[in-house]
């Protein structure tokens, strides 16, 4: 499988603006051919130790069947329209895609 990671750090950071995104996460990157998991949320203020990356707000977890459904996501229109309409309060986006063995 493969689990397509992404950490969006926001221009505008507050509640509403997190709860929008991660909104149109569910709703425009959920649900796609080939998805075995999906998750979307804020950052889990609470953990503050050193190892915890702070420098996020919303974080995405999209795991796939293979490299094939995750191409065929990164191409879809659904994709392509939560990059146009959100990428404006986007002040940085890290993404991490590794294969994964699930339990």
């Amino acid at each position: 499988m493969l689990a397509h990671m992404v950490y969006f750090t926001l221009k505008d950071d507050s509640p509403a603006a997190v709860e929008h995104l991660i909104a149109a996460c569910r709703r425009e990157l959920s649900g796609h051919d080939g998805e075995v998991f999906f998750a979307a949320g804020a950052r889990a203020v609470e953990f503050a130790r050193a190892v915890n990356d702070d420098q996020f707000h919303v974080a995405l977890c999209v795991v796939f069947t293979d490299k094939a459904a995750h191409d065929a996501y990164q191409a879809h229109p659904r994709h392509a329209r939560f990059i146009a309409e959100h990428s404006c309060n986007w002040r940085q986006v890290r993404v991490f895609d590794a294969y994964v063995d699930g339990a």
